[in-house]
């Protein structure tokens, strides 16, 4: 593309390949990601000394923030990624669930209202039926996640489950689901440009995980057919279409044993595992980003 890169690292990366490889290699700060690669304001500061004319967010740390997205078109740059509005959509699961059911992507049966009264979850997670899982709504990582079977034990997993999630993510509201058994973990590579098209690109299956982290991402997925591929494919762009979705992102899906797979979240950023798609049809997927 003959773009100058200018790369931005910690003490920790002062020896990395990106600061190697970069035209120009910016210190940020210390190695503690509050002291760097969470300090938005020094990260926009360089790329303004430096004369960049964009900021590509990377993988994590500030990818999914809105505040930055906007406070780097504040200063006259490009933010490689979705409009903020795009990520404040997707920043709470219940929100997303409600947004993703009204654009007719189906999704798992469950409550995710504003009411978190025990009294109504009790009564929600008793219309839902058992096998039941209870989930942080600001969560991940499988913070804040109990499976219920039976329903004498709901209270308990309740309080745990608010407990841990305020620990992890300072807000302890709930979702509930029905939970899937044996389920497989498929996430669509989506796409969108600057003029409302939005594509996939066929999917990574992440079903072999750890303590809820995924360890083995595979493309294509051997349970797939043409048929639920295509279908699947056709929710994922309608996920990414609602929110008017714009660059690289993910949409995840669970897929039961009968083959009914339901929305479960949107990631809006690049993610790590994206060079397996690379790696199968031949793309450069950041090059797409900055194109």
């Amino acid at each position: 593309l003959g773009v100058e890169t200018v790369a931005v690292y910690s003490d920790a990366d002062a020896g990395g390949r990106a600061v190697r490889l970069a035209d120009q290699a910016w210190h940020l700060g210390g190695s503690r990601p509050a002291d760097s690669y969470l300090r938005g304001d020094r990260i926009i500061e360089i790329a303004l000394e430096s004369g960049a004319e964009a900021i590509h967010p990377g993988f994590g740390f500030l990818s999914e923030n809105a505040d930055f997205a906007e406070s780097v078109e504040a200063a006259g740059l490009v933010f490689i990624g979705p409009r903020a509005a795009s990520i404040r959509k997707m920043g709470s699961k219940a929100g997303a669930k409600q947004l993703m059911e009204a654009a007719g992507v189906p999704v798992v049966p469950g409550y995710s209202g504003e009411d978190q009264d025990d009294a109504r979850l009790r009564a929600e997670a008793e219309r839902i039926g058992t096998p039941l899982m209870l989930k942080a709504a600001h969560g991940g990582g499988g913070k804040g996640m109990r499976i219920v079977r039976d329903l004498a034990d709901f209270d308990a997993a309740l309080a745990s489950a608010r407990r841990e999630a305020s620990n992890a993510f300072g807000r302890d509201r709930m979702l509930l689901e029905r939970y899937i058994e044996t389920p497989r973990h498929i996430e669509f590579q989506v796409f969108g440009d600057r003029h409302g098209q939005i594509i996939h690109l066929n999917e990574r299956e992440c079903s072999i995980q750890r303590r809820n982290q995924k360890i083995i991402e595979e493309s294509p997925s051997p349970f797939l057919d043409e048929a639920l591929r295509a279908q699947m494919g056709a929710a994922a762009v309608a996920a990414a279409r609602a929110i008017d979705y714009q660059g690289a992102g993910t949409v995840e899906f669970i897929v039961g044993p009968d083959r009914g797979y339901w929305f479960m979240e949107m990631n809006v950023r690049l993610q790590v595992e994206h060079p397996v798609t690379e790696a199968v049809l031949g793309l450069d997927l950041v090059e797409w980003q900055l194109r």
